[in-house]
């Protein structure tokens, strides 16, 4: 099985947030990326502070991610870019 690329594991999170109607919980969120606890918390962090997501709580105080415009725009910029690559054969 190969392993995944940095980007490749940044563009499954936000299409998992992406998927669920822009908002996920946590939880779901790291059953879905398929990363350990620790990797699931680095690449959060790598994503909140880069603007890629949001972290908000709902009214009875449960923690959620939402995907910014940022994140919408790099999913896009992601695909046209694998397009690219397997349009040449790579």
């Amino acid at each position: 099985m190969k392993k995944r690329e940095r980007l490749d594991v940044i563009n499954d999170i936000l299409a998992s947030i992406r998927d669920h109607n822009g908002k996920i919980k946590p939880t779901r969120l790291l059953y879905s990326s398929n990363l350990s606890s620790l990797m699931f918390r680095e690449y959060i962090s790598e994503l909140i502070s880069t603007g890629l997501i949001e972290e908000s709580k709902d009214s009875a105080g449960k923690k959620h991610y939402e995907i910014t415009e940022k994140g919408h725009d790099f999913l896009r910029k992601y695909s046209m870019f694998n397009d690219f690559v397997s349009n040449l054969g790579l």
